[in-house]
């Protein structure tokens, strides 16, 4: 029996999601849990990967039972004994060929940075002591949904066949709070792909890049002609979306 299990967590603690070999992660916190009460190792399946201090608003993966579970106990179980950082939602059933990763048709990142420095919100958002120029920025974030190939802003030497991604959202907004958010969506992902962006566009928001500029290096095909990764701490995975079709068992 397959489950698709949703969850957050806040990052901080972990070296992202993926099991490491010397470093503490949601994927084997998560897996050490679920073997804690079903009394037998779960290998658990995520929907990508998150960088080290990357959060996640909404991370799904799936795992698999060769006898049928309730899910709300296995809810109750898990939420008791994962630490404070790592919260589930929902557990819910799927067919048996469901898969948390390849089955995604969209993905939503949000990356949040701050014109007000806080003491309580540095794990959780990127400080600018300047505030740059939010609008010439959404005129460069255009580009992206024109953009097909994203090699410019993926990490080197990754495993991926392909570095194709289509983009249906990428915008700049104000929040109430002296925060703005950048939100994208795409139908996949590139290792630090979101991070390369913001920090190029974040080139583009002080003036040291044009629009223009920022097209120029989408068009390179070449990561080190892209700005600086923005630090991990303002990343959220926010939404993974499904289609109805995997959930009718």
């Amino acid at each position: 029996m397959r489950y698709f299990i949703y969850l957050e967590f806040d990052g901080t603690a972990y070296s992202g999601w993926q099991i490491q070999p010397h470093s503490p992660s949601v994927q084997q916190c998560l897996e050490e849990s679920l073997a804690l009460f079903l009394r037998k190792e779960v290998s658990v399946t995520g929907a990508g990967r998150t960088d080290a201090g990357v959060h996640a608003a909404q991370m799904v993966a799936h795992f698999d039972l060769d006898e049928p579970q309730d899910c709300a106990w296995m809810l109750n179980k898990l939420n008791g004994i994962l630490p404070a950082d790592i919260a589930v939602h929902d557990i819910v059933p799927v067919k048996p060929d469901a898969h948390a990763r390849f089955d995604a048709v969209a993905r939503t990142y949000k990356y949040y940075v701050t014109l007000n420095k806080s003491a309580f919100n540095r794990d959780y958002s990127w400080f600018l002591p300047n505030k740059p120029d939010f609008e010439l920025m959404n005129k460069a974030a255009q580009l992206l949904m024109q953009t097909v190939d994203f090699t410019s802003f993926s990490k080197l030497h990754t495993d991926t066949k392909t570095n194709n991604c289509h983009v249906s959202k990428a915008v700049w907004e104000p929040l109430d709070d002296g925060r703005w958010v950048f939100t994208i969506t795409a139908d996949r992902f590139l290792r630090n792909m979101v991070r390369a962006i913001v920090g190029t566009l974040m080139d583009v928001g002080r003036h040291k890049l044009t629009v223009q500029g920022f097209n120029e290096i989408i068009e390179s095909k070449d990561r080190c002609s892209a700005g600086d990764s923005a630090p991990a701490q303002g990343l959220f995975l926010y939404k993974i979306e499904y289609p109805d079709n995997i959930f009718q068992i």
